[in-house]
């Protein structure tokens, strides 16, 4: 990659990182807590993420280089997500992930802590599959009872739990969506908590059918990355008014 286009690319990275932070926020994904940051284009040990705030008040000048260890690669005195680490740890296992999004969508919720497993049910959330794995750091690290994922140890086993999904629950506090660019990333979690409150009304009703195994995403091969002229993505940067 030339230096003109490495410059280009890097520069689109943090122009739609920040775009995935409103849109989420607008759309009720994200709200005053919660995160999107998508690894550096141009060096797979960093990634870029906002100083901690209100994801629909991010700007450019609100993101910050991290290193996988996730400390900044710059001493900063601005505030930070404590929950950093979950990125760090899955950008280190997951060499494939270039965008994460950390939220505590309302829709999504119950299935963390419900018998009834969260899976796809609607076509455009097939990334979703047949089930999705709930991490509980209680389990995990017996007698430690942190709500939050505030060390790299916490964000490694919350990174063994995800796998080679594009999903992971995390009990009674949100869950993690992983993508290959933020374009991705935002539809996943869009489709995500459609398909989550579709899962409820039908459950209500009785029995109900999810997509077959055959319909759902292989994670193993998933197919393209959005296009970046992809139709949602307009669609939700005109709605978040970008």
């Amino acid at each position: 990659m030339t230096s003109g286009a490495a410059a280009q690319d890097h520069d689109g990275i943090r122009s739609d990182l920040v775009s995935a932070n409103r849109i989420l926020g607008h759309e009720g994904i994200l709200d005053a807590y919660g995160h999107v940051s998508a690894r550096h284009p141009g060096t797979a040990e960093r990634f870029l993420l906002s100083k901690a705030q209100a994801p629909d008040l991010v700007t450019q000048d609100d993101l910050i280089e991290f290193s996988l260890s996730g400390e900044p690669l710059t001493a900063t005195v601005q505030p930070l997500y404590v929950e950093r680490y979950i990125d760090a740890a899955i950008y280190a296992a997951r060499p494939d992930v270039m965008t994460v999004c950390h939220s505590h969508t309302p829709s999504i919720l119950p299935f963390s802590v419900s018998m009834t497993p969260l899976r796809s049910v609607i076509h455009t959330a097939r990334f979703i599959g047949t089930g999705v794995p709930v991490w509980d750091l209680a389990r995990e690290f017996p007698g430690e009872w942190s709500p939050l994922v505030r060390t790299l140890e916490y964000g490694r086993s919350l990174a063994a739990a995800l796998g080679e999904r594009s999903m992971v629950l995390l009990r009674g506090h949100g869950c993690v969506v992983i993508g290959r660019n933020p374009q991705e990333v935002v539809s996943r979690c869009i489709t995500m908590d459609r398909n989550a409150r579709v899962q409820e009304v039908a459950h209500r009703l009785g029995d109900y059918t999810p997509l077959h195994q055959a319909e759902c995403e292989d994670p193993r091969n998933p197919g393209p990355p959005m296009a970046p002229d992809n139709r949602d993505w307009e669609y939700f940067r005109q709605r978040a008014g970008l």
